[in-house]
């Protein structure tokens, strides 16, 4: 009996210990939640890769992202990982890094303007309001991180979406607020932009989703 009472109470512990074992695993997961990130995250592009080596091929994937706070900062960025989340999480952290303001009236930009990167040519106008974002998905990403809310766009190049983003980072970063045309030209602010554009230019810009 008592040899009986041993294995018993051996077996006893090693079911607490198990059981003590899962409970640590799932109070780590408990402890760790995910944070959720000030920015808005948009993923352009994945695409799967491969590098011929000597054992065979290798194979990656690469993410294009674009970031922005949708209150006139906005960046790109891209990454590559064996895994589509570590991908995507390198591309954002890049994107963080090149970070660039953009000068914004009412939700609209303040001038046309024009953006060329490889074969990719994009074409953006000044909008009214309520006319919303008319762009397509690789351009549009970018115009609303950036809190761009009215804006016509044309593409007038390739249709690859790693050269519109970057296309249209290239336009975005040639826009100028009127007061800064005005001052560069050391002209008067009514001899470079419309009254209607000066007096929205004058109002606080809200930011998107706010």
């Amino acid at each position: 009996m008592a040899d009986n009472a041993i294995n018993t109470s051996a077996e006893g512990a090693k079911e607490d210990t198990r059981g003590k074992r899962g409970g640590r695993g799932r109070d780590r997961r408990e402890e760790t939640p995910r944070e959720k990130s000030p920015y808005i995250e948009r993923v352009v592009f994945i695409n799967r890769v491969s590098k011929v080596v000597k054992g065979g091929r290798r194979f990656a994937f690469t993410a294009l992202v674009v970031v922005g706070d949708g209150n006139g900062l906005v960046g790109i960025g891209y990454g590559k990982s064996k895994e589509v989340p570590q991908a995507i999480s390198k591309a954002v952290e890049e994107a963080k890094k090149s970070f660039f303001k953009v000068p914004r009236i009412q939700g609209t930009i303040p001038h046309p303007v024009q953006g060329e990167k490889a074969a990719g040519i994009v074409l953006l106008r000044p909008a009214a309001p309520g006319t919303g974002v008319i762009a397509g998905g690789p351009v549009r990403a970018v115009l609303e991180c950036a809190g761009i809310t009215d804006v016509l766009t044309k593409s007038l190049g390739s249709n690859n979406a790693i050269n519109m983003v970057h296309a249209t980072a290239v336009a975005l970063k040639q826009l100028e607020a009127p007061s800064t045309i005005a001052a560069r030209r050391n002209r008067p602010l009514e001899d470079v932009a419309p009254a209607a554009i000066i007096r929205a230019s004058q109002q606080p810009t809200e930011k998107v989703g706010a």
